[in-house]
């Protein structure tokens, strides 16, 4: 019976493969942003409709989020990796009954046991006291300097952070002129790490400097946490059964080790992992034999290009397959 099942569920994926590659290049010809997917939502919901799938669209308060149930099976919510929809879609109930979560991204590399790190987002924003800099300079409080020190003191403060940890900043508001002391100045700090106790320390950290910073140069400080994401926390058994079916498909994989080594972004999908068991291994779109193109990263140009290749659809049934079967596995294990 299990035999057959599985027989069943390729086949159907073969059976679907020329609409599936026909969806992948309309959306792929529609490029949009993160919240605004509204082509995607729409081609994708209709076309699950047309499956039998029961879909609710714009689900959970969100425009371009979908819930796609057939037999108590869920799927689906699309959003892009800035706009962090699966605290408010969890918030909201969308996870909810649900007992594992399985997910893949594309990407110039396969790698099982990815380890995205957890991160959060601050924006800092200074307030001074404007001045003219040449004739009044002594009267203005520099909201510039502390953005300044802030940066300057980030950039010391990383000789004494863990290697895994990583902080980037952007300066968003520098003033309006250079002969004007600024009043305003904003940056945008973005912090990672590998254990939610090591994002909280880190956190803390920042908010040392940052207020530090605000008193050395008579400023005050607003400062908001706009997003976090906890570190992916990957199953085992589902991991090494998705990974079962990806070698048998040809794929290779290096031991869990180098994987875990290898570097990576952050992911709304730790908070869900965080909360249900879950996976979100990556595969490479550029090739079937696990090679990886010289100057490939994810959100590039070129990576673009590659994704509406036959090899990257050949990859991405591949890995649709195992995912799949591993779903399986999940309900027939139960």
């Amino acid at each position: 019976m299990q035999k057959k099942l599985r027989k069943d569920l390729l086949a159907a994926i073969d059976a679907a493969d020329a609409d599936l590659r026909h969806l992948s290049l309309l959306i792929h010809d529609h490029p949009e942003l993160g919240y605004e997917e509204h082509f995607a939502h729409k081609t994708l919901t209709d076309y699950l409709s047309k499956q039998g799938f029961n879909v609710t669209r714009h689900a959970c308060g969100i425009e371009t989020a979908f819930i796609a149930e057939f037999v108590h099976h869920h799927h689906g919510g699309d959003s892009a990796d800035s706009s962090h929809a699966t605290a408010p879609m969890r918030s909201r109930g969308a996870f909810k009954g649900l007992d594992v979560c399985i997910m893949l991204h594309p990407a110039q590399f396969d790698v099982l046991y990815r380890q995205p790190l957890g991160v959060g987002r601050l924006e800092i924003e200074f307030h001074g006291k404007a001045s003219h800099a040449s004739t009044s300079p002594w009267e203005g409080i520099n909201a510039l300097d502390a953005v300044a020190m802030t940066y300057n003191a980030i950039g010391l403060f990383r000789q004494q952070t863990l290697p895994t940890n990583r902080i980037h900043s952007i300066v968003t508001n520098g003033g309006q002129a250079s002969n004007i002391i600024p009043e305003l100045a904003s940056m945008t700090t973005l912090y990672r790490a590998q254990k939610p106790a090591d994002l909280a320390k880190l956190h803390d950290q920042l908010i040392e400097i940052i207020d530090s910073a605000a008193e050395a140069s008579g400023c005050t400080v607003k400062v908001e946490k706009t997003m976090e994401y906890l570190p992916l926390n990957t199953n085992p058994p589902l991991a090494d059964r998705f990974g079962s079916y990806m070698k048998s498909f040809g794929v290779h994989y290096n031991s869990r080790e180098v994987d875990e080594a290898t570097p990576a972004g952050s992911t709304d999908m730790g908070n869900v992992t965080a909360a249900l068991p879950g996976i979100h291994p990556v595969f490479n779109i550029a090739s079937l034999d696990g090679v990886r193109e010289p100057g490939l990263s994810t959100h590039s140009t070129l990576f673009a290009e590659r994704a509406r290749t036959e090899v990257a659809h050949k990859a991405v049934i591949r890995a649709a397959k195992s995912l799949s079967l591993t779903g399986l596995d999940v309900l027939l294990d139960a």
